[in-house]
């Protein structure tokens, strides 16, 4: 399995390789980049398609102290280095997207463009945060999470009636200090939604309008603040259209990839 050395990680990633453009693809919380399997199968053919486990996840060996979105998008534009890509357009799910997002601000010729897919450029919502600390407490106590926390974690980052459990049993499996790390610098982002208007390449925002963990209404209030957004609302999709609805996904991506 390959792995590169980047700012004191060592980074699992994946290349399809080819002659084609470069799409790097981010995961979301407690996934990894097999999660990108059904648009590699879709693009592999035509574009090169990376992906790769962030900090914390996968088989991506992390350094144990804390780390922001933004040591990630320095991390995703490492991981470009070593593969020798000048630019790349950078897709994001959820977190990915956090992390994509910090890429184009931080390292802005890198990027071609953004595909952002349930995911927002603000913090956490306040409302639901308590909540959220509470799981993690349950999931994190000696012993591990009961089912019914597990299965609510599940339904909030999948996706009601999305029934693949391999999931929910790899994030079961992750050391509790890890998963505190990860949920640290969820909860401790900073908002970058003020610089939305710095981001002037393409950006298609794919959103699942039944996503309970970002809702589709922040989808709809912050693409109308990018110079050149475009928003693909997935119907019967929750949190992770791309795993849970791929054909439509897929046919947002390829569309908005043959206008670029």
């Amino acid at each position: 399995m390959p792995h590169a050395d980047i700012n004191g990680q060592s980074i699992h990633y994946e290349d399809s390789g080819g002659d084609g453009p470069a799409i790097v693809f981010s995961h979301g919380f407690f996934m990894s980049g097999a999660m990108f399997e059904p648009q590699v199968e879709a693009l592999k053919d035509r574009y090169r398609c990376i992906t790769w486990d962030e900090r914390g996840h996968g088989q991506t060996v992390t350094s144990p102290e804390p780390f922001s979105y933004w040591d990630s998008a320095d991390d995703l534009v490492g991981l470009l280095d070593h593969l020798g890509i000048d630019q790349a357009v950078m897709a994001g799910m959820s977190q990915g997207g956090f992390l994509s997002l910090r890429a184009a601000l931080a390292h802005p010729s890198r990027a071609r463009a953004l595909i952002l897919i349930d995911s927002q450029p603000g913090p956490e919502n306040p409302e639901t945060l308590e909540g959220y600390n509470q799981m993690i407490a349950a999931w994190t106590a000696p012993g591990g999470p009961p089912q019914e926390i597990v299965d609510t974690v599940g339904a909030i980052i999948l996706g009601a009636g999305f029934d693949d459990p391999s999931w929910m049993e790899a994030a079961r499996n992750m050391e509790p200090d890890t998963v505190n790390q990860i949920y640290a610098t969820l909860t401790s982002r900073d908002d970058v939604t003020p610089r939305l208007g710095e981001i002037g390449i393409p950006v298609l925002v794919i959103h699942g309008d039944q996503d309970v963990a970002i809702s589709i209404d922040v989808a709809r209030a912050y693409v109308t603040q990018l110079p050149d957004g475009e928003l693909v609302e997935v119907e019967g999709a929750g949190h992770a259209a791309n795993l849970s609805h791929p054909e439509p996904t897929n046919a947002a991506i390829e569309a908005f990839l043959a206008r670029l």
